[in-house]
């Protein structure tokens, strides 16, 4: 496996010390068909140099909040209960987060929001004056405000988590500071909304076909960690969106494994391997 953090800002762990607890992360990999020709796009977003992982063209996600947890986030959701959503990744409770979050975060990074309206029809802004209010809510949350409910209340839609298929989950190596514990989603993206990324913590986005992506990765003109490459690979070759997502859509949810590299120091240079690979469970 090649060193996935060669030009992009990260901070190495401390090998004196104990590893660090990775955090709850939530990712989606939005998905649409190519205008232009077959197949599908991709969108993606520019980490700031700043800031973790900068440099790198990543999907639209973040950390999980507290708040995205809270027992009466269900009422402002259309899809799968905690119970049920748990299930699917495994855990006892606490499972809907990461739906919750998936959605929070895609509407502050890319300014795309994956939602109904009370009659059922996906959220798109249908005014300038809605347009502006989403706006200012969208500045707010990524000011830290705590608004996700009180926006669905006031607004009233729901999240569309029933929209989200499971994907991948992926632990961020020992060998690096900043840890993560992270559920990769794939949705369509809403007609309509187009997605922009905020200008704070991404500086550039794009939609783009996946293979052409992994080519750009490959020539040294887009810079990726192994997670986005790997998940890049696993939607490849699709003639369009129907056929990808219903591919994931009936995937077995026990059949995703939990990855989690391993990068140690082999005759002066650093290797990586990947859970299968001859020698991972040796370190």
């Amino acid at each position: 496996m090649k060193e996935p953090l060669k030009g992009v800002n990260t901070q190495m762990a401390d090998p004196n010390e104990a590893p660090t607890v990775p955090q709850a992360a939530a990712t989606v990999l939005l998905v649409r068909n190519d205008s232009s020709a077959e197949g599908i796009e991709v969108f993606m977003v520019e980490r700031a140099s700043k800031a973790n992982f900068g440099g790198a063209y990543v999907f639209p996600g973040g950390k999980v909040d507290v708040e995205d947890g809270l027992d009466r986030m269900e009422s402002i959701c259309s899809g799968p209960t905690d119970a049920v959503a748990s299930d699917v990744l495994g855990e006892e409770r606490g499972g809907l987060a990461y739906w919750v979050a998936c959605i929070r975060e895609c509407f502050e990074e890319a300014g795309i929001l994956i939602a109904y309206r009370k009659d059922g029809s996906p959220f798109d802004p249908k005014t300038p004056e809605e347009n502006e209010r989403f706006i200012d809510y969208r500045n707010r949350l990524n000011a830290g405000e705590t608004i996700l409910e009180e926006m669905c209340e006031k607004e009233g839609i729901s999240l569309a988590t029933n929209r989200l298929a499971y994907l991948a989950h992926w632990i961020t190596p020992k060998i690096e500071k900043r840890r993560y514990t992270t559920r990769f989603f794939i949705a369509l993206a809403p007609a309509g909304q187009e997605g922009i990324h905020d200008g704070s913590e991404s500086v550039n986005s794009l939609w783009i076909k996946p293979e052409e992506a992994l080519s750009r990765y490959r020539e040294g003109t887009l810079l990726m960690i192994m997670p986005t490459i790997k998940n890049l690979e696993n939607i490849c070759g699709f003639n369009n969106t129907e056929e990808l997502l219903k591919d994931k859509v009936t995937m077995d949810s026990k059949d995703i494994p939990t990855i989690e590299p391993k990068f140690f120091m082999k005759d002066g240079t650093m290797t990586g391997l990947l859970p299968g690979d001859p020698g991972y469970d040796d370190h």
